[in-house]
């Protein structure tokens, strides 16, 4: 699937002692301390397990968004170049930082825009349909925001998405999608696909996709592949570049604890990064930066090489200063020893769940550690709506897809093995 690689799991034990000779050993708990965990009702820390949704805020964003004003009030319009961090090149601080979280080469990847304004960019781009080849692929339960950016691109060409649209199903009775039947899809269809553009992880299930085969394969048969890797980054290990991957969007506000409606981010691999012919939607900030303040006397655009080449915009710099806060912790805390954690924590979570199941609910997300991220989506079958707000009501922050799914996701940053099991315990005693 990927180079990642579980270790052996530990012997498991259901109680509230293990999980803290668990937390007393990690050697990533210092890491907690760098982040802000809101209070419950009772004013203790809340048991904080919605990183998939939002991530929690680095404690250095304040006092890095304070710099940025001061620099603002001090300098004006100067600050682009005099500043502590010039805005006039704030984004490539992000050249090196940002495309090591995704497996990329420096100048693959671009923070800018939003996730789903993004990938219409790359749409605008990668989606370059014919009267043979002219049909995309997403899950079934993508994200609403895919359904309805890939929905409106099929639209704005012309085409029905009830006949253009194709998508990923489990079989029948089954919760997620097995990989020999994207693999058969690819085999007998992959002739009509123009473009391949599911979810690196997918935001229902958590399921974690093997990338690297389906890429092989989709561009085996001659599709443009991206991924969304929204609930991917910062989550698992990638390798965007070596598994040869067209393009991929995300956002930074999840498991990148950029805060609410963060600058998102882009990879476009380096093959057509270098392609400055490509057709693309243009913007100042995208052009030669030797020519960028030529204004008027420059006329026609001269897109920059790499995935800088697509910005429109300059950067907004107060929403990409907490970015700047959360790769630091990255860049020290690195994605092996954070997966080695997630495995545990999620291994802990799982062993808790069926031990006091009871029949009530069942675990959607895959078994395998290596086909799953942070999150464990829980399929309640009866009551979820009441098991949840007990949750709400014990102090337990996660969150809930209707009709009938809760997804919890420890996340290794900041998550501890006592907040797993009090998670568990809540549940347990809902459901009983």
């Amino acid at each position: 699937m990927s180079r990642e690689s579980p270790t052996s799991l530990p012997a498991f034990e259901a109680s509230e002692a293990f999980a803290r000779r668990m937390d007393a050993a990690d050697p990533l708990a210092g890491f907690r301390e760098r982040f802000l965990i809101p209070r419950a009702a009772n004013g203790e820390p809340a048991t904080y397990l919605a990183g998939n949704s939002l991530g929690l805020q680095p404690a250095t964003v304040r006092q890095y968004l304070n710099e940025e004003l001061e620099d603002w009030a001090i300098h004006g319009v100067e600050g682009h170049f005099r500043g502590r961090r010039p805005w006039y090149s704030y984004h490539e601080m992000f050249r090196e930082s940002g495309a090591k979280l995704v497996g990329a080469k420096p100048g693959e990847v671009v923070m800018m825009n939003s996730l789903t304004v993004n990938l219409h960019l790359m749409m605008a781009t990668f989606y370059r349909p014919t009267s043979d080849r002219y049909r995309i692929v997403i899950e079934d339960t993508a994200f609403p925001s895919d359904t309805y950016a890939v929905k409106s691109q099929l639209k704005c060409h012309g085409y029905d998405p009830a006949d253009a649209l194709i998508l990923l199903q489990p079989r029948s009775g089954e919760h997620t999608i097995r990989t020999e039947d994207v693999l058969d899809l690819l085999d007998e269809r992959g002739h009509e696909i123009a473009l391949f553009v599911p979810a690196g992880v997918n935001f229902l299930t958590g399921q974690f996709f093997d990338i690297a085969t389906m890429t092989a394969a989709a561009k085996k048969q001659g599709c443009v592949v991206g991924w969304d890797m929204a609930h991917a980054v910062g989550n698992v290990e990638l390798w965007l570049h070596d598994w040869e991957v067209d393009f991929a969007v995300w956002c930074n506000y999840k498991y990148l604890n950029s805060g609410p409606g963060a600058v998102g981010g882009c990879f476009v691999h380096e093959r057509h990064g270098r392609n400055l012919g490509l057709p693309r939607f243009a913007g100042w900030w995208g052009n030669d930066p030797d020519t960028r303040f030529r204004m008027h006397l420059q006329p026609e655009f001269t897109p920059r090489a790499g995935a800088d080449g697509w910005q429109i915009s300059n950067p907004p710099i107060f929403s990409l200063t907490p970015v700047k806060a959360s790769i630091e912790i990255f860049e020290e805390a690195t994605m092996p020893m954070l997966r080695e954690k997630s495995w545990k924590l999620t291994g802990f979570l799982r062993f808790l769940l069926e031990r006091d199941a009871g029949g009530v609910f069942e675990i959607v997300t895959p078994r395998d550690p290596r086909a799953h991220g942070c999150q464990l989506s829980i399929l309640v079958h009866d009551r979820a709506r009441e098991r949840f707000a007990a949750l709400e009501e014990a102090g337990v922050i996660c969150d809930f897809r209707e009709p009938d799914v809760i997804r919890a996701a420890p996340v290794p940053l900041y998550n501890t093995f006592v907040d797993v099991w009090r998670f568990a315990r809540v549940l347990a005693d809902a459901v009983g």
